[in-house]
């Protein structure tokens, strides 16, 4: 289905485009069963590069700033709000037609450098999203002719997190350590853990899919 699609290459194409980059601090604040560093502290604000001081710039070198930018991107609030063509930030392209807003927490992208590459720092400090805690929500809609001539309007919504790091992929679904359902992988590292899609002249309506576990973006 199209909306599937929009939304499984919407955040890889957010990632991209901003070729955002690790931050690992000095302080290690988590280590595995083994005792190898998995986690660290974040650098102290105080030694990271703000979005404010228009020295941080996306894969394409342009220079990130406050507010929306001419894409829709606004970085200092976590969230996109425009045209799903415009996601890549490139001019043009397929489903100028449907509308898209993106809300995502610091763990998926920071509006911060730590590490000092002059992009913005993801992952929370972890060498991959797996235990992160990153999330991120997708919200499209749109509308298409139907077959006796009506508009119909359709909407999509789903979230989606970083899989926990204890968790277990089975057979394309996370579940967590105590063998509770999580949800469908998505992009590898990552499970959805609610779908809502909506078109009454398609005859879909309601929930899709809700994690057996919980659906909330806490406790992961």
């Amino acid at each position: 289905m199209r909306y599937r699609l929009l939304a499984i290459a919407v955040a890889i194409g957010l990632l991209a485009a901003l070729g955002a980059g690790v931050a690992l601090a000095d302080k290690p604040i988590k280590v595995d069963q083994q005792g190898n560093e998995i986690a660290w502290a974040s650098s102290s604000i105080s030694n990271c590069t703000k979005i404010q001081s228009g020295e941080l710039v996306a894969s394409d070198g342009t220079t990130l700033t406050v507010g929306y930018d001419q894409w829709g991107y606004n970085y200092q609030a976590h969230m996109f709000k425009g045209r799903y063509c415009d996601s890549d930030r490139v001019a043009g392209g397929a489903s100028c037609d449907v509308n898209l807003i993106m809300k995502w927490n610091d763990a998926w992208i920071s509006n911060t450098d730590c590490d000092g590459d002059l992009k913005l720092d993801r992952q929370g400090g972890f060498p991959t999203y797996i235990g992160s805690g990153a999330w991120l929500t997708n919200h499209m809609w749109g509308e298409y002719d139907g077959d006796d001539g009506k508009v119909c309007k359709w909407e999509y919504f789903t979230k989606i997190i970083a899989a926990p790091e204890d968790a277990e992929n089975v057979g394309g679904i996370w579940f967590a350590a105590d063998g509770t359902e999580i949800g469908p992988v998505i992009w590898g590292s990552f499970a959805t853990i609610q779908s809502v899609y909506n078109d009454p002249c398609g005859g879909a309506g309601g929930i899709e899919y809700l994690s057996p576990d919980h659906a909330g973006f806490g406790g992961w």
